[in-house]
């Protein structure tokens, strides 16, 4: 195929037609095809495209493997799977947080991990896509009191539980990250590490965290001098010197140690 001094070659499509193409392609044959016809492309510029359309191409294989377990239940029979995690475990302060979320069939989440391992932004990014791309997202906090009439461990428990029936399509399956949530009907799976290993999970975790986290800014402007807009309510240096300057504030957790030093008798 020719190529003409304007750019243009590949049954006629410039070098900004087909980066289109590479972002909107639907499947990923279609996307191994357009990635096999720049190759052959003697432009420099369609080189560049089609090492761009390996590195998505292999993007989507690594979130399909994230969603293997998820396919193979819907290909068994289910429904509906939804992923289940929790945040906000080991702050001093602030809420429990657990998500649930009901991924559909075809999503495109990109950069899909564990919320630890991305940025804030990036974490923001793809809650906005998951809710986006999802057949049902529920979200539930377990407040600071509650935390310590139940302990921190059956709190996570009971806000999970709470995602779980706040889901507007109910599931029939539970993907959790290493727990068994007492309370609901539905079979579970429990998967030590979850949110790394499985996407279902994963999705659950980053909208949970970006959930808690804006949560954590609204306490910051509502009880300044913490800085838990920083830290997020976690046992940081800063949060510690300004407990003992402070004393507990209304959402600090009491049954915790650090917390229960500075409380008065």
């Amino acid at each position: 195929m020719s190529v003409t001094r304007h750019g243009m070659g590949l049954a006629g499509e410039s070098l900004a037609a087909l980066r289109r193409r590479v972002e909107e392609a639907a499947d990923d044959a279609a996307l191994q095809r357009l990635a096999e016809r720049l190759a052959a492309d003697p432009r420099g510029g369609a080189h560049a495209l089609a090492r761009t359309a390996g590195r998505r191409l292999e993007e989507r294989r690594r979130v399909a493997r994230l969603l293997a377990l998820r396919d193979r239940l819907v290909r068994a029979g289910a429904r509906a799977v939804a992923g289940v995690d929790e945040v906000g475990v080991g702050p001093l302060a602030g809420p429990v947080v657990a998500c649930a979320v009901v991924l559909s069939d075809a999503v495109d989440l990109p950069g899909l991990n564990d919320s630890k391992r991305l940025s804030p932004t990036a974490r923001e990014r793809l809650a906005s896509a998951i809710r986006e791309q999802a057949l049902a997202v529920s979200v539930a906090a377990v407040p600071p009191r509650d935390v310590d009439r139940l302990n921190v461990y059956h709190a996570a428990l009971e806000a999970m539980r709470r995602a779980v029936t706040g889901l507007a399509v109910p599931a029939d399956h539970l993907l959790v990250d290493a727990r068994t949530i007492p309370g609901v009907s539905a079979p579970q799976t429990a998967i030590v590490h979850g949110d790394a290993e499985d996407g279902c999970i994963a999705a659950a975790s980053i909208v949970a965290k970006v959930e808690r986290d804006a949560m954590m800014c609204e306490l910051h402007a509502r009880y300044p001098g913490y800085g838990f807009a920083r830290h997020k309510g976690y046992g940081t240096q800063e949060h510690l010197a300004a407990l003992r300057r402070l004393g507990p504030s209304p959402v600090h957790r009491r049954s915790f140690a650090p917390v229960a030093q500075h409380c008065l008798p």
